[in-house]
């Protein structure tokens, strides 16, 4: 890259990563809204932001992508989000994590920063008088946490930026995807794809842009 150009940051995914939402009464505006798009508006000049996705995809299938997707084109940053398709299929969090290694030290390798992204939080409306259901959601939950952990664990370890996704956009008691952010219980609304990217530049690449060294994006007070 032209040392004249702006940063390259390729976002990296799937159906989180390519704003996919369904219209619903409380969310009823239509289309993709990707966060990328979010931090291309804030970033402006300071970088140039690509997206590469596919909805449905699973960290193994992102892993047999990575270098055509982003080796390839030599980003100076990769954000990567994935693991809430395998966790929809009850892969274990130990598994997941593999495959997201595989793609941390890719990137790394090949001297771009990784990024990784917490999964968020599900939404389901489970009543007090279905303890079945409950368990199945307290199961859930606990895999998301459990994922999480090692994700924020490798990003402290390897001292590279990570994004909390999970607590910018769950509820702190029940730790469910809070309404606001939720589209259908699994995806982003609107409001919750745009605060993804705002805080994206806020606690990453704002600071950096200014010349500090952040070593965590994890939300302030979430």
């Amino acid at each position: 890259m032209s040392s004249n150009q702006p940063p390259r940051i390729l976002c990296f995914g799937d159906s989180l990563t390519a704003g996919y939402r369904i219209p619903t009464p409380t969310d009823p505006q239509t289309g993709e809204t990707p966060y990328g798009h979010v931090l291309q508006e804030y970033l402006g000049k300071q970088g140039h932001v690509e997206i590469s996705w596919v909805c449905g995809e699973v960290t193994g299938e992102m892993v047999l992508r990575f270098r055509a997707a982003v080796l390839e084109r030599r980003p100076q940053t990769v954000i990567i989000l994935g693991g809430t398709n395998d966790l929809g299929w009850n892969a274990a969090p130990a598994e997941i994590m593999r495959n997201l290694l595989k793609m941390y030290e890719l990137a790394r390798a090949a001297s771009i920063i990784p990024v990784p992204v917490t999964v968020p939080s599900i939404r389901v409306e489970v009543g007090t008088d279905h303890p079945d259901g409950a368990s199945w959601l307290a199961g859930h939950l606990q895999r998301r946490q459990q994922l999480n952990r090692l994700i924020a664990d490798y990003a402290e370890s390897k001292r590279v930026p990570y994004f909390d996704l999970f607590s910018a956009t769950a509820e702190s008691e029940s730790l469910m995807l809070a309404e606001p952010y939720s589209n259908d219980g699994l995806h982003l609304s609107v409001v919750g794809y745009r605060l993804f990217g705002r805080l994206l530049y806020e606690q990453l690449f704002a600071p950096a842009a200014a010349g500090s060294s952040a070593t965590s994006a994890r939300p302030a007070g979430a």
